[in-house]
């Protein structure tokens, strides 16, 4: 079963570390979607995939929000508004 979510991460400004942490997690759970700047605090995550891995990627997320200084995260379910044709983006 597949699942997406929508994450949004509040980081402190000028943290671009988070990027590639990101990324990689995702590379690394075969997972798709995009994490893109919304503002210099924020990122939006559109992260989709096969739920186990989907779970897995949030569990890292709540494990590295400590060490990578994220102040707070939101997750909401997403319906799939397009084919990320099983790649993960990062949206500069």
């Amino acid at each position: 079963m597949n699942k997406c979510l929508r994450i949004i991460l509040q980081i402190k400004p000028k943290e671009r570390l988070i990027h590639s942490i990101v990324q990689q997690h995702a590379r690394d759970l075969d997972l798709e979607g995009l994490v893109q700047p919304v503002n210099a605090q924020k990122l939006k995550i559109i992260i989709c995939g096969k739920k186990e891995k989907v779970d897995l990627f949030v569990d890292m997320l709540h494990r590295e929000s400590a060490q990578e200084d994220i102040q707070d995260i939101e997750i909401e379910p997403f319906l799939k508004d397009k084919d990320y044709r099983g790649v993960f983006r990062v949206i500069e």
